[in-house]
């Protein structure tokens, strides 16, 4: 679990930046130039260590050079504000594969409600389109406070939220599934 969070903290490295930043300094535009220079770091670091770069690393990079720099040279934020609605897009995108959520799962899940865990992984890209254009809606708004409420509480809430449900709905169907075939034998 705690390679889980290490992961995320690293994917969302710049966002974090850039919202500690902006939350400390009230400055959109020195957030931003953070935000890029923190990005920038942290690939010359994973470099330097010689860990591999995957292709969301280079293009989380690309995105937050072209949208930061877009940001600051309009003075508008809602450019590197929509950057976490591409990664919900993206991450949509490949959830559309049939059976993607099969290989996360426990032999007991996989095995006994396939149909279930294929049906859960078309809601979880469901909802990552969704949280996506919210965070657009948020972005055109240019509401800072609206935005970092809605990436550090609604974003994170949703996806909890979809947790908490799906293992509960998980844990009542491989029951009744079990049950089912322990009366049938």
């Amino acid at each position: 679990m705690k390679d889980v969070f290490a992961r995320l903290g690293a994917d969302f490295f710049s966002t974090i930046l850039f919202i500690a930043i902006y939350l400390a300094t009230d400055n959109v535009l020195l957030a931003t130039g953070v935000a890029i220079a923190g990005a920038i770091a942290q690939v010359i670091y994973s470099r330097v260590k010689g860990k591999e770069l995957g292709y969301m690393t280079w293009a989380s990079l690309a995105l937050v050079i072209v949208l930061g720099s877009a940001t600051l040279l309009t003075h508008d934020p809602r450019f590197v504000l929509a950057k976490p609605a591409i990664g919900h897009f993206a991450i949509g995108v490949i959830m559309l594969k049939r059976g993607w959520m099969l290989r996360y799962m426990p032999p007991i899940v996989s095995q006994t409600i396939p149909e279930y865990v294929t049906f859960a992984g078309y809601a979880w890209a469901a909802l990552c389109f969704a949280l996506g254009a919210g965070t657009i809606g948020v972005a055109m708004t240019g509401d800072m406070k609206l935005w970092t409420f809605y990436v550090t509480v609604v974003l994170v809430g949703a996806k909890m939220a979809a947790f908490a449900i799906q293992y509960i709905a998980f844990r009542v169907l491989v029951g009744s599934r079990l049950r089912a075939a322990a009366q049938r034998a």
